[in-house]
Order: structure tokens, then sequence, then C-alpha cells
């Protein structure tokens, strides 16, 4: 019966339970603005995940295909390679074609116009809530 103990805290522990969907799942996180990309990455690390992080989508495309990745989580608006060219060519890679990416935007009328293609699996609007990156990832992670 000490099992009973263990039960969350009225604060919530969602972010660590929704990480053991997919315990030590690999991210590909991509953002240029470096103080952002080292909050996610902090962020996600707590959550459970190991993250590899980018500075751009080019530096991106080279971890992909050198790193087995269970989810990319990308800006979208960044120099060298945008994160929707970014989604674009990821799903026409055979490795990559079914990994979960995550789109993350200021713009709110974009996800209306990239729906339709399908490259992109999820759509979070800046300045993103930790709790709804993690519960995001880890629904994307349970879909595989």
């Amino acid at each position: 019966m000490n099992e009973q103990t263990l039960q969350p805290t009225a604060t919530g522990e969602e972010s660590s339970s929704l990480s053991e969907v997919s315990p030590q799942a690999c991210i590909l996180l991509v953002e240029d603005d470096r103080s952002v990309r080292r909050y996610l990455e902090v962020t996600l690390q707590r959550s459970g995940y190991k993250v590899i992080a980018a500075a751009d989508g080019l530096e991106a495309m080279k971890l992909a295909f050198a790193n087995e990745i269970d989810a990319v989580v990308t800006d979208a608006i960044m120099p060298h390679l945008s994160g929707e060219q970014l989604a674009g060519f990821l799903r026409n890679h055979p490795k990559l074609s079914q990994t979960p990416i995550i789109l993350l935007t200021g713009q709110e009328h974009q996800p209306s116009t990239l729906a339709t293609d399908g490259a992109i699996s999820a759509f979070l609007y800046k300045p993103v809530k930790t709790e709804e990156l993690t519960r995001c990832l880890a629904e994307q992670l349970q879909r595989d």
C-alpha cells in the first residue's frame, strides 16, 4: 500500500507524467534564438527527453540524419532554412517521413495555410507554455 504515497501533488507533476509515455525519446529542437533554444532544451530535458539542439534548419538536417530522432520541435522562421522547409525536406526522406514535427510560430494565421500539406504534425504559438509543449509532444509520440 506504499504506492498511494507516490501520487502526484496538488501542483501536478503533469509534465513528468507525460514524459513517461516515451521515456528517453530523442527530440530534435530547432530554434535560432539562443536563449529560447536553451530554455526549451532545459524544459524538455526536465521532462525526461533527450534533446539535440540546432540553431537553424540546415544544421537540423545534418543532425536528423546523424541521429535517431523521435520528434522535431522547430521554430517557423529561421535563417537559411525555415521550419516549413525543414518539415518538407524531412517528409520526403523515408527514414524521417513519419517523424512528428511540431512547428512553433508567432503567426496566428500560419496553421490554416500550412495544415493542408500535412508536413506539420502540430502547431504551437509562441510564447509556448511548458505544459502545452510537453503535452503536445507526448500526444505526437503516442501516435507512432
